[in-house]
């Protein structure tokens, strides 16, 4: 009886496994103090992204600083891209919700100028 139930679950996970998802991407622009750079990039390394690391249906993070546009126009006053990929939007904002971004996103927020911030969601296609 306990190796039928475990075949039937191995099954289910198998075929939920198999089930295609594309993964979304949130893109936040931050306009960053100059002087307050190495506090943000020392704050995502030990604080940031070992948090949100952790969390189910996390994909990848990536701190990204604008070295500058190839064709038109840079994205305004900001200097630095916070690229975050979830495998849904709903893991996404169980994320937001958590205590774990309650306490890391002050980390990475204390350094951008007041107002300063721009996000953009993707589906990955």
């Amino acid at each position: 009886m306990l190796r039928r139930t475990c075949l039937g679950l191995l099954a289910a996970a198998g075929s939920a496994l198999s089930t295609p998802t594309n993964p979304i991407q949130l893109h936040v622009d931050l306009d960053v103090d100059p002087a307050r750079e190495n506090e943000l990039r020392q704050n995502f390394r030990n604080i940031f992204r070992p948090a949100i690391s952790r969390q189910p249906g996390f994909v990848s993070v990536r701190l990204l600083k604008l070295r500058g546009a190839v064709v038109g126009e840079p994205p305004g006053d900001f200097n630095y891209r916070l690229v975050i990929s979830f495998q849904s939007e709903q893991q996404r904002q169980a994320w937001v919700k958590s205590e774990d971004h309650q306490k890391a996103w002050p980390a990475i927020e204390k350094t951008l100028r007041p107002g300063k911030l721009r996000a953009v969601l993707f589906d990955v296609v």
